[in-house]
């Protein structure tokens, strides 16, 4: 059997039902996955953490597998996977996708040597979900460039070069209105985060493979929401659309708080090997 190291998926606080609920899934390269503990009673912290082959983790290797996207993919899936059920049954701080230790008690001593920020982030994420909140521009469906015939601006008189110039000018003119609505659905939502959320952060747009959607990706936050104003929260954020044409605001959640989770650690990959 190949040497293996320890995966560790997030750090909690353990709750009723949590370690049954664990019996049902398959983290990464399909393990079981388990809770690794540290500390006594109130102050005790866990890691949710599967046994992964070391090979397939080490520095150089991990290197190669970041480039090949269905491995990657399936990490990531897994990692997610494990996640959303630990946040079914309690607060959770994600830890970056293939964090690795040599062994459990490498993870023992991460909880201990870090319990007090654990803790405290915890206790600050407690009650709370992230939800993303996207903004997209639309594409005008007037696309099309006239040709030199059949516009209508030819029947004006205009010659074709004059015809394709104003509908260029038509054409920005709208995506600019679009752009300027965008600044004012983000005005609206960026307020109504700062009076219902407890925590704001800014992502990099998607484009590219990354944008699923169609439109331009304007906008791409996250918000830290109590569960008891989620539905609210959600519904103003829609609603911050109102009024305001060739746009659309999209919602996805509730999530857990991968975006405001403890910072990245620092001991990952595994090394080549133990020393």
């Amino acid at each position: 059997m190949a040497e293996q190291v320890t995966y560790a998926y997030a750090v909690l606080r353990e709750a009723p039902g949590l370690a049954s609920a664990l019996t049902e899934v398959e983290g990464v390269a399909r393990a079981p996955v388990r809770l690794v503990t540290a500390g006594t009673g109130a102050e005790e912290l866990a890691a949710a953490v599967s046994p992964v082959p070391a090979p397939d983790f080490q520095e150089s290797a991990l290197r190669r597998h970041l480039e090949d996207l269905e491995w990657l993919e399936a990490v990531a899936r897994a990692h997610h996977t494990v996640i959303e059920v630990l946040a079914a049954h309690t607060t959770v701080l994600p830890l970056r996708l293939a964090t690795v230790y040599l062994d459990d008690e490498r993870v023992r001593a991460m909880l201990r040597q870090d319990a007090a920020t654990f803790s405290q982030a915890l206790d600050r994420l407690s009650g709370h979900l992230e939800w993303g909140v996207k903004i997209y521009v639309e594409a005008p469906s007037d696309t099309a460039v006239p040709d030199a015939a059949g516009a209508p601006e030819a029947a004006e008189g205009l010659s074709p070069g004059r015809a394709y110039l104003r509908a260029r000018r038509a054409q920005r003119h709208s995506m600019d209105e679009r752009h300027e609505a965008a600044r004012r659905a983000a005005e609206r939502v960026e307020a109504i985060g700062r009076a219902v959320a407890a925590g704001h952060a800014r992502h990099r747009v998607q484009q590219g493979e990354l944008a699923a959607s169609t439109g331009e990706n304007v906008v791409n936050d996250a918000y830290l929401v109590a569960r008891g104003t989620a539905e609210d929260f959600r519904q103003q954020i829609l609603d911050a659309a109102e009024g305001l044409s060739g746009i659309r605001i999209e919602v996805t959640g509730p999530w857990a708080p991968y975006s405001f989770a403890a910072p990245e650690r620092e001991e990952n990959p595994a090394p080549e090997r133990a020393p």
